[in-house]
């Protein structure tokens, strides 16, 4: 073979190489974006099977730690008991001895609780020796607490009426008292407790009509419905004052949740959105009271949350990442558009996704990371703006800036297209709002307090199903953010609710609708008293 034949085939063999080295590439990165988009699926199937059968909490509450061993205690119950009756056998000691056994929780019986006392005396008090009656020494006093199931009755109201006989005087009888039902049965106590069982306890009117039907007492759920609606009609004005607070507030909370509403003729649901607006000033031991207010909207749209916010007159909004807020920055206001906090509870969610999911140790050092700036806000929860703002300069500050360093090294050595670097991609495209808790004590490090306060509309929602019409929905949006702020300032829902349409019916001014507030009304003296208003 002549020299360039061999050269000819030289180059032919290299261009084959070429190309099958090629293919092998092609091959290859197919290969790595089959696997990611593997890994990605596996994640997606991972987060849906713990959406439905998992914990939703990215921590356990310490009353959680001890579930496991709640079967335990039952178990160790049933022992005690068990060698009571053994020994009460074996010592021969009668049913009137005194109790030996465990006194746990004794001495922790509330001093509110009424007494109900019932004194057991010996078969005979006469000497068995015929001396006669024996004389009285001393007694064994044991208190235990009793439970009576929850008890309807009767309130029979009498209005006599009264005439002289000897002239033709007037008769004279007592006005009729109002009530939120006129003529009705439900005195306003008895709406109060339909009302918060079912805004506040997650109990639907179906099965609060089964309840009640257990003790004989038959309301059907449209009747319970309509006690309700009358009540808010009368409540009205309470949520209204309560929205006048919030406008004047200068940060705020806002999330919003799904509400499903039957839609008519259709025999199906629609999807709506409770809004959430909340304020609470806790954190640094602001002078505001706590308050939260839902808001009905057929849609998620930026444009309800603009509605909503329309006349406040708050500067920092402090929501999740959902774009459907960015409008609010462009909105025209005399105070200026508003700014923006992002929430790093959020940002940590997505990571300890990735751990459970994934195993992943990047996702598990930047779930470390965050943990430690909350750790810093623990310490300085309750205190003093200031205080808050120079611990956060002195700690939060360095730790933020190395994670922003973190994440960027992170990033340029991972696939771009994985779950990893998209979660620390949204880290970095909300920086900004991520990091302006740096700059005033006032804001929290998370929206923590208006989730906590829609949790309890999902587990309405989730109890029963959907509401039956838009306006339902909003008027169930108003009885939720009464029950909810009675809740946030420690006051007895039932109470206050019961009360206050009381105060409303009698015809409590107006002009005076502050001293109705929640967070006026009656609490224990350890707890925080708010101001007028």
């Amino acid at each position: 073979m002549s020299i360039a034949a061999l050269r000819d085939e030289n180059e032919r063999l290299k261009a084959l190489l070429a190309q099958t080295q090629a293919a092998l590439s092609e091959h290859q990165g197919a290969l790595a974006a089959s696997e990611e988009a593997r890994r990605r699926l596996e994640i997606i199937l991972g987060e849906l099977r713990r959406d439905k059968f998992g914990s939703k909490s990215e921590k356990l509450r310490p009353d959680q730690y001890h579930l496991p061993l709640e079967d335990v205690e039952i178990a160790q119950g049933i022992l005690d008991a068990a060698q009571e009756r053994a020994e009460k056998v074996i010592q021969g000691r009668s049913r009137s001895d005194p109790d030996q056994g465990s006194h746990r929780n004794r001495g922790c019986l509330p001093t509110h609780l009424p007494r109900v006392e019932r004194i057991i005396e010996p078969p005979s008090t006469l000497c068995p020796c015929g001396c006669g009656a024996m004389t009285k020494i001393g007694e064994d006093v044991s208190k235990r607490l009793d439970v009576i199931p929850a008890q309807w009755r009767v309130l029979v109201t009498r209005r006599p009426k009264y005439i002289c006989r000897r002239c033709s005087g007037p008769v004279v009888q007592a006005h009729a008292p109002e009530h939120v039902v006129p003529g009705g049965l439900p005195t306003e106590a008895a709406i109060a407790h339909v009302i918060v069982s079912k805004f506040g306890d997650h109990t639907p009117f179906y099965r609060q009509a089964e309840i009640y039907a257990r003790q004989g007492i038959r309301l059907d759920r449209a009747t319970l419905g309509n006690w309700s609606g009358r009540a808010c009609f009368h409540l009205q004005p309470i949520a209204d004052h309560m929205r006048h607070h919030l406008a004047m507030a200068d940060r705020l909370f806002m999330d919003e949740t799904k509400a499903p509403v039957l839609d008519p003729g259709r025999g199906q649901t629609k999807k709506g959105y409770f809004w959430a607006i909340a304020s609470d000033d806790r954190g640094h031991s602001g002078p505001s009271p706590p308050i939260v207010l839902f808001r009905y909207a057929p849609g998620r749209s930026g444009a309800f949350a603009q509605q909503f916010l329309d006349g406040f007159g708050g500067r920092f909004l402090q929501c999740d990442a959902y774009d459907g807020y960015d409008r609010l920055t462009e909105v025209v206001r005399p105070q200026g558009p508003w700014t923006l906090v992002h929430c790093w509870s959020h940002l940590r969610r997505r990571f300890v996704k990735l751990v459970r999911n994934s195993k992943s140790p990047i996702a598990e050092a930047a779930v470390r990371h965050i943990a430690q700036l909350y750790a810093i806000e623990a310490m300085v929860r309750g205190s003093s703006p200031d205080m808050r703002l120079a611990a956060r300069k002195t700690h939060s500050l360095p730790m933020v800036a190395a994670l922003r360093s973190w994440f960027e090294k992170q990033l340029s050595m991972i696939s771009s297209g994985s779950t990893l670097a998209e979660d620390i991609r949204y880290a970095l495209n909300h920086w900004q709002g991520l990091t302006r808790f740096l700059e005033d004590g006032r804001l929290e490090l998370d929206t923590n307090p208006v989730e906590n306060a829609i949790r309890p509309v999902f587990l309405t929602r989730k109890n029963a199903l959907f509401a039956g019409h838009e306006i339902g929905a909003e008027n169930w949006a108003l009885l939720a953010s009464i029950v909810a702020t009675c809740k946030l300032n420690d006051v007895n829902p039932v109470a206050y609710v019961a009360e206050t349409l009381e105060a409303i019916i009698d015809g409590h001014p107006h002009s005076r609708i502050g001293d109705l507030m929640p967070w006026r009304f009656r609490k224990p003296s350890s707890q925080p008293q708010y101001g007028p208003g």
